[in-house]
């Protein structure tokens, strides 16, 4: 492992968190009880929402197709159990403002009946396009947090150098990838060498953050006989972050704007692995997950294989209740999840953790004026100036921030964790990023309302000429006929002289 530990020394930014992993690591996943109904939303990924092809009041199987992909950015969604439609309309979304979004609500009959799979008994015959096929029918997105479309993923990184596989898990309290791979390491492996042969890697790497030994242990025995390489990285947030486990695995850094395609690198999670290889070997399309149900206010922290559409006061309830009151839920790490009031909103593919968090545990600091002592600027893992952004933020000069490269940010609020002012740099460049797609839809929408008008006003011009010359055209052809009506009345009149 030499040829890392000259990337490992010089990563830049980062840092060390508490990892609060304890309270759920060392318990084994368990299966949620199958809930009385379930809310199923047809948008759990980046890109178009889903169309859906069943109707309200129609019994469905268990993994049956409940709404296509729409786009080429979008995923199908599939029915989680057997049971019937009852609604399709607004339900509360796990998202911050608890807007509603379209969802099925299915009432499972606890008969679990599947709908017929197509499994492979031999997935490593498959061409690359069929493996890349069943991953989109199956509705796979990235697991680690994403939910990109993978099978979009596979299409558009063909012949990549080196596939990466993310097992780093560096969010505090999280810990699903953690028993995912220590629980079913062979099951991953094979998911990650049918996506290597899809995507026709010449080297596969999976790494792993060294405080999880065992997942470390059980991936590197079930990687034995392949040539994949299961490497243990420093415990450093956000060290499973796209960016940074590219560039401490490869030494390689992906263009401003760029993708990690653009330097030969493709990265898929854990989690999303052992999902391919259950569409692949199995046909099962994804329709659960494992989620971590932890914090300072959770009687009993563990993971749990929850299915999609589960609500979440369901995983709640599952792991004891509360000890305590929460003092804030986060769906999600406590670094980069979003903060949610409601627990009737749903799991969905995108959904690695369910924390309840105490007081103690989140700080009531305020937030003072910034000092410039630069500290964010040292833990930024992308090298950007996070003081410099928020005060042109703050300035409402969104053009200044972006030119200091809030494009690149990603988010991982390591800034806001180590500022000594408690300043939400964060939430600035978060609040920024959604100005700047909000004036980017406008502004495609101007474009579009404008094209539409350029094409009326065309058409409009296009009647009027065509017009104006039918009317030229039958003015001429009057003209003519009167001509030839008087030259036939002067030559008659001549004959009879």
């Amino acid at each position: 492992m030499k040829i890392f530990e000259r990337f490992f020394s010089g990563m830049r930014g980062g840092v060390h968190p508490e990892g609060r992993k304890d309270l759920s690591a060392a318990r084994g996943i368990r299966a949620l009880p199958l809930p009385q109904q379930l809310f199923v939303p047809l948008q759990q990924h980046i890109g178009a929402p889903a169309t859906p092809v069943v109707n309200v009041g129609e019994r469905v199987l268990k993994g049956q197709l409940l709404a296509t992909a729409q786009g080429n950015v979008s995923a199908p969604v599939h029915a989680p159990a057997s049971g019937i439609i009852v609604a399709l309309g607004d339900h509360v979304a796990p998202h911050p403002s608890g807007l509603p979004v379209p969802t099925f609500t299915l009432a499972c009959d606890g008969l679990e009946e599947w709908v017929e799979l197509q499994a492979c008994d031999d997935p490593f015959a498959l061409l690359a396009e069929d493996i890349a096929a069943r991953v989109a029918a199956a509705g796979i997105v990235g697991l680690g947090g994403a939910t990109f479309p993978s099978a979009l993923k596979l299409n558009l990184s063909r012949g990549v150098q080196t596939l990466i596989i993310n097992g780093g898990e560096c969010e505090p309290y999280l810990t699903c990838d953690d028993r995912i791979m220590r629980e079913r390491a062979t099951a991953i492996v094979e998911g990650i060498s049918l996506i290597a042969q899809a995507v026709a890697a010449k080297e596969v790497i999976v790494g792993i953050e060294d405080n999880k030994p065992e997942a470390i242990e059980a991936m590197r025995g079930a990687a034995r006989a392949s040539s994949m390489k299961v490497v243990a990285m420093p415990s450093m947030y956000p060290m499973g972050s796209e960016k940074q486990i590219i560039q401490v695995l490869t030494g390689q850094e992906i263009p401003a704007g760029g993708r990690p395609a653009d330097i030969g690198v493709l990265v898929h999670n854990v989690a999303t692995a052992f999902a391919v290889h259950q569409a692949i070997r199995f046909g099962r399309p994804l329709i659960s997950r494992i989620v971590t149900v932890s914090g300072g206010a959770i009687k009993s922290p563990c993971n749990v294989e929850a299915l999609v559409g589960t609500p979440v006061q369901e995983l709640i309830d599952f792991a004891g209740g509360y000890s305590q009151p929460a003092a804030r839920m986060v769906l999600g790490g406590p670094m980069m999840g979003q903060h949610i009031s409601n627990t009737a909103i749903p799991v969905v593919k995108g959904s690695s953790g369910i924390l309840a968090l105490t007081s103690d545990e989140i700080g009531h600091d305020e937030a003072s004026p910034c000092i410039r002592c630069s500290t964010c600027v040292r833990a930024c893992p992308v090298g950007l100036l996070p003081l410099e952004m928020a005060a042109h933020i703050r300035a409402s000069d969104l053009s200044g921030a972006v030119d200091l490269g809030l494009k690149d940010c990603i988010a991982c609020g390591s800034c806001s964790y180590v500022c000594p002012a408690h300043i939400p740099l964060v939430h600035y460049f978060n609040y920024a990023k959604g100005d700047l797609a909000a004036q980017e839809r406008s502004k495609l929408k101007q474009e579009a309302t404008k094209k539409l008008a350029d094409a009326r006003s065309e058409r409009i011009a296009r009647v009027e000429r065509e017009r104006a010359e039918m009317m030229a055209k039958r003015k001429a052809a009057r003209e003519a006929k009167e001509r030839a009506a008087k030259e036939a009345a002067a030559k008659a009149a001549e004959e009879a002289v």
